[in-house]
């Protein structure tokens, strides 16, 4: 066992599991065996892109083993698996009770990426389909072209 990684959506062992990876609110550094943890808050969360791969980054860089969180993305997964970080997911409950978990080795690894986006709404497929009349108010301001009307007065044409 050794130094691990959860997603949190808190800085203690008693915070709820944030069940996104790139964008959860802080990262709990423990250690599975004596629960020393740190709590690093995930700057990450709130890039406009790439937070997966940021993600990555910031837990790849204090060494841990293992990353337990409910949902990684595909971008995140490669950068995660390439600095052969374990992934669990699937991941609910307390910090503190997925520590246990996975000292417990009850935890399955992930082996392909999750879908992107998780935890986000779904976007909408708007079709407006324009059915509107077109019963626009102009005020005609034009200037006729005048016909081929008889003018009045004497004159032959």
């Amino acid at each position: 066992m050794g130094k691990i990684c959860v997603t949190s959506s808190g800085p203690t062992l008693e915070s709820a599991v944030d069940p996104r990876f790139g964008r959860c609110s802080y990262f709990i550094i423990a250690d599975s065996e004596t629960y020393a943890f740190e709590a690093i808050s995930n700057e990450a969360a709130m890039a406009s892109g790439g937070a997966g791969i940021q993600a990555a980054q910031i837990v790849a860089s204090k060494g841990v083993e293992a990353v337990l969180t409910g949902s990684v993305g595909p971008n995140a997964f490669p950068a995660l698996e390439d600095s052969s970080i374990k992934i669990l997911v699937g991941i609910s409950g307390t910090v503190k009770s997925a520590i246990e978990s996975y000292a417990s080795g009850s935890l399955d690894e992930l082996k392909t990426p999750g879908p992107a986006n998780v935890g986000k709404g779904q976007g909408g497929l708007g079709r407006g389909m324009g059915g509107g009349y077109g019963m626009g108010m102009g005020r005609g301001m034009g200037r006729g072209g005048g016909g081929r009307g008889r003018r009045r007065g004497g004159g032959n044409w």
